[in-house]
């Protein structure tokens, strides 16, 4: 498949990546933040969705409950989201995935391909992250075995003490070496 060049603007990685949120431990869009870089309604995705609903299944998507959306107005910082009348539904990458299929509109599949890639990276730089973390802990190990001995060799110097440090060790002041 060839690319084709586009005349719609791209939506900025970041701007995509401030959408998604974690809850019930996964990364997930609200349907109003899709339908807004969609460019439709959140009524109009929430019956498209509803029209076809046994392309949703719960782990791609799912109605927050009143905790979880407080919860998540806490995250945005806001007050309210949009005087909603009813409880958010949220989307799981699966169902960003899926919605490419029940909306067909040249925005809302570019969009789509965007929003995909932004979770793969995002995806990529937490296997990478847990790597650093791995490798930095095994670094940790290693190196704590070398440093034990230096810090073990270092307290057998601080134990035996320097006789001249003894006699010098209740003295105030300061003494003149003599020739």
């Amino acid at each position: 498949m060839k690319n084709i060049k586009s005349d719609i603007i791209p939506v900025p990685q970041e701007t995509i990546e401030s959408k998604i949120f974690l809850t019930r431990g996964k990364k997930v869009m609200l349907d109003s933040d899709l339908a807004v870089l969609y460019d439709v309604e959140t009524k109009n995705l929430n019956k498209a969705v509803k029209r076809n609903i046994a392309r949703f299944p719960d782990d791609f998507m799912f109605q927050l409950n009143k905790k979880e959306f407080e919860n998540l107005r806490f995250q945005i910082v806001t007050s309210g989201y949009g005087g909603r009348r009813y409880l958010p539904y949220v989307f799981t990458e699966q169902g960003v995935a899926m919605l490419s299929s029940v909306l067909n509109s040249r925005r809302a599949i570019e969009v789509n391909i965007q929003i995909i890639r932004t979770f793969v990276k995002l995806r990529e730089m937490i296997i990478s992250n847990k790597e650093l973390r791995t490798r930095i802990e095994e670094m940790e190990r290693r190196y704590d075995k070398r440093f034990k001995i230096i810090f073990d060799t270092l307290r057998e110097f601080l134990k035996k003490e320097d006789p001249d440090m003894k006699s010098r060790k209740n003295k105030i002041g300061f003494e003149s070496k003599k020739r």
